[in-house]
């Protein structure tokens, strides 16, 4: 899809563009985000959440007149739009640390959600899932308050998604079809990382295993229809998790990922191996000033090194880019997967194009390549802008796998 806004910015489009992905299941207004979107000057963080904290305001203010009037469903849906703008505002902004806008915007995203919870048709419940000594935060999303045990959908977000992003992401399409839904922030992804200091980890079946053990024992799960699905750089998350986790029933990656260090890599000359060492060793003045020339030519690299600082705990891009190798279900992980599995694919993928296919051509399982395309408006990383399209297929898979 060729870019509506910031022709020349990449990074800034995609966010755009995710934005308006969103609207599908409530997260903006067409109206409000093209607004917003004319006033940011591309490029500039600073312009980038201004605009969308002040829309994000503006429209949590509307919300909270409709609550206290009586008016439940204008309240609810001012709340999920201004959670996810305030999402936005925070986006770029991982840069510096100390920066007070972060943590204002991030609180704001999770209570206009929280809040919007609170006044949901179907019961959506915060919890705390206990992990190594402490919790990862999620919700609970069920199809009604039966208790009867329903296929259950494990999902977690990406490199700079939340838990309550995927609300829009597949939470909210999932309930529509019967499922039962579960979503957590684990480590390295937002409420773990701004509240419990935890950066990411590569052994991911680490993190879905406790989850698991927490919806086994909650009455509306069936136990034997688990599935988990990895929205971004979950898709390689949740492919090394279900290697090693025999109760995950189904697979969905969102898109798939088989090596993040063949994005770690690129650009850089060399071998395979010869990069590898240059990355991890503890100097290299003349790499430290290549990927320092590359951020300074590239939006999308530029952005992605400052959040892959933050949500990694390292301080430089050759730290964050050495970091990126251990992220990969190679060397017989792929194989180890055996339960149904769907690979998602976006043909114009900006960020891991060509990933999808590696892991579905590693996959030994019963297995599935799902192909959006241009024509269809779906050609985007993790299918932005056509969730119905996208959603419907998915679960359609999902719904016949399991009555399989």
């Amino acid at each position: 899809m060729q870019p509506i806004f910031f022709p020349d910015d990449p990074q800034f489009w995609f966010e755009t563009l995710r934005t308006f992905g969103h609207i599908t299941y409530g997260g903006a207004d067409f109206g409000e985000a093209v607004v917003t979107t004319q006033r940011i000057t591309a490029g500039d963080y600073d312009s980038w959440h201004d605009e969308w904290r002040a829309t994000a305001d503006r429209v949590a203010a509307q919300a909270r007149s409709s609550l206290s009037g009586g008016h439940r469903v204008s309240a609810r849906d001012g709340f999920l739009r201004a959670s996810n703008y305030y999402r936005n505002a925070e986006f770029f902004l991982h840069g510096d640390l100390a920066d007070p806008r972060i943590m204002a915007a991030y609180d704001a995203q999770v209570e206009c959600f929280r809040a919007a919870a609170e006044l949901a048709d179907a019961p959506i419940e915060p919890v705390e899932i206990p992990y190594e000594g402490t919790t990862l935060p999620g919700y609970l999303y069920r199809v009604d308050d039966s208790g009867v045990p329903r296929p259950t959908v494990l999902m977690c977000n990406g490199f700079d998604g939340s838990a309550e992003e995927m609300y829009f992401g597949g939470a909210a399409a999932a309930v529509e079809r019967g499922y039962n839904v579960l979503v957590f922030d684990g480590p390295g992804q937002p409420g773990a990382r701004h509240r419990r200091g935890l950066f990411f980890r590569p052994d991911w079946e680490h993190v879905v295993g406790p989850v698991i053990d927490f919806a086994r024992i909650l009455p509306d799960v069936d136990p034997a229809r688990i599935a988990l699905l990895g929205n971004s750089m979950g898709g390689v998350l949740t492919p090394r998790a279900a290697a090693f986790e025999p109760r995950i029933a189904a697979l969905i990656t969102l898109d798939g990922i088989y090596d993040l260090g063949t994005i770690a890599t690129a650009g850089i000359p060399g071998d395979r191996a010869e990069i590898e060492r240059r990355l991890r060793a503890d100097s290299d003045p003349e790499l430290d000033a290549l990927l320092e020339g590359a951020a300074q030519e590239s939006p999308m690299l530029r952005w992605a090194i400052a959040q892959g600082c933050f949500t990694f705990g390292v301080a430089t891009a050759r730290e964050f880019c050495a970091a990126y190798l251990d992220y990969h279900v190679r060397d017989g992980i792929a194989e180890r997967i055996t339960c149904p599995t769907l690979v998602c694919e976006g043909a114009e993928d900006g960020f891991f194009k060509g990933q999808p296919e590696l892991l579905y051509a590693h996959l030994t399982c019963p297995k599935t390549l799902l192909s959006f395309t241009e024509a269809e408006g779906a050609d985007a990383h993790c299918q932005s802008g056509a969730q119905r399209l996208a959603f419907a297929r998915i679960y359609d898979w999902l719904d016949d796998t399991f009555a399989a």
